[in-house]
């Protein structure tokens, strides 16, 4: 199947995931994902996009970002890119790309499927082994969203602050919403669209993204989607 086209529209959040080069570790320490962080924060004031949710394993990062302007994802990961890749080829005296190829994106249909995409972000070192509950992890928007810590780069969604009138009652709502379990439709969904750059909602949504774009998307092949985290 071709590679679809990725696309990006203002006002409309995008599931981003960028992959260490044939899956390799694109992290080595704490001090890394801390460069990460920072230099993601800078490039996210410069280009005008916010940033909801996002989890830096050992080997990929997942982000939710909204844009102001069609570009502005685009110019974040690739400033996140030059900066993040020459720091660790500096640090570890090592040559060559660190990520696989170009990253993937979703965009999303924020009023179904803004808090799910969220969630999957956040659950992903449980589904990877790497902790019992997202709360153990330290590397994650987790942290912001259900616990309160301060995250500078990190802007919460209107539908996230819908879940309470003040910042408590939000994120005990929160972490109401991962006691329940994660649907195998909803995981389905979330993998395949992003998998194939396709936007994640219902087919109106969809319709409004190609119409907005202009771009024609068509439709996913039918079948189970690659397995990842």
């Amino acid at each position: 199947m071709p590679r679809r086209l990725r696309c990006y529209l203002p006002g409309v959040p995008s599931h981003v995931v960028q992959r260490g080069n044939n899956r390799q570790d694109c992290f080595f320490s704490n001090d890394d994902r801390g460069f990460y962080m920072k230099t993601l924060g800078q490039a996210l004031k410069r280009y005008n996009v916010k940033l909801h949710a996002y989890v830096l394993m050992t080997n990929h990062t997942h982000l939710l970002m909204t844009p102001s302007c069609e570009e502005g994802i685009s110019h974040v990961m690739q400033a996140l890119g030059r900066s993040y890749v020459g720091y660790i080829n500096h640090r570890y005296q090592r040559t060559g790309t660190l990520w696989e190829g170009r990253h993937k994106a979703s965009v999303i249909d924020s009023e179904r499927y803004l808090l799910c995409c969220q969630r999957y972000i956040e659950l992903n070192p449980v589904r990877a082994g790497m902790v019992a509950h997202p709360e153990q992890y330290f590397w994650s928007s987790y942290q912001s969203n259900a616990n309160g810590k301060e995250i500078s780069c990190i802007t919460p969604h209107d539908i996230y602050l819908r879940l309470g009138n003040n910042s408590q009652a939000r994120q005990l709502s929160y972490r109401a919403l991962f006691k329940g379990h994660f649907s195998e439709q909803d995981l389905k969904a979330v993998r395949q669209c992003l998998e194939h750059n396709y936007p994640l909602g219902e087919p109106a949504f969809r319709l409004e993204v190609e119409q907005q774009s202009e771009t024609k998307l068509g439709r996913l092949t039918p079948g189970r989607p690659n397995k990842t985290n």
